[in-house]
């Protein structure tokens, strides 16, 4: 019998990347839709995550937190989906991926709430510079078709994740390879079905 796997989100939160991710295995799973605050932070949710944030999801007893480790652990535990990287493939895959995860992820929010980082003191920001940040990452999806190579893989669920969102709230530049790239990713049949439970789920919250 297999495992239960259980997807802990809210519709407006970064859960749209775990729930893209969970679109593009086919597996089946149930949705736990929480509310911010007293639903994320009740002690049966911190026993699942004790930082009281979503996305999570339960594989049996196994409890998996964090966008881009559910992305990885999802295609690694269920290799016969295909969105685990090859060997030639290995490199960029984990590399772009914990970009996205660390520099991207740091500078596009600091930005976002109006922190600069004085330019004397950028070496002790992991990030380093907005600019370079951004430049760095345009060469990676200008590079090949998908982040590691021809090849579409869970990498490109949560790198795409972090543009499209960066492009549609005007966070990141709107630059032509950003446009590109998302829009190769946007034309999934996953990416679509992902959007739509989520815009259903927020308009339930909305309506209860």
């Amino acid at each position: 019998m297999a495992e239960e796997l259980i997807f802990y989100t809210n519709p407006m939160s970064r859960g749209r990347i775990a729930r893209w991710m969970l679109e593009e295995t086919g597996l089946t799973y149930r949705t736990e839709v929480l509310a911010f605050s007293e639903e994320m932070k009740a002690p049966s949710y911190l026993a699942v995550n004790p930082m009281g944030k979503v996305p999570a999801i339960r594989h049996g007893e196994t409890v998996v937190t964090e966008c881009a480790a559910i992305c990885a652990y999802l295609a690694e535990t269920f290799p016969e989906k295909g969105l685990a990287p090859r060997q030639e493939e290995r490199a960029a895959y984990y590399r772009w991926m914990f970009f996205a995860a660390g520099p991207v992820e740091a500078s596009v929010t600091m930005r976002a709430l109006g922190f600069e980082i004085p330019k004397d003191r950028l070496r002790m920001a992991g990030c380093g510079d907005f600019g370079d940040v951004m430049g760095t990452l345009e060469q990676a999806v200008s590079a090949s078709p998908y982040i590691a190579g021809n090849r579409f893989t869970a990498a490109d669920v949560y790198v795409g994740s972090h543009i499209g969102w960066g492009l549609a709230f005007g966070t990141m530049e709107k630059r032509q390879a950003f446009v590109d790239y998302f829009g190769r990713l946007s034309e999934r049949d996953a990416y679509k079905r992902g959007n739509m439970l989520d815009d259903e789920a927020a308009k339930a919250m909305q309506a209860a």
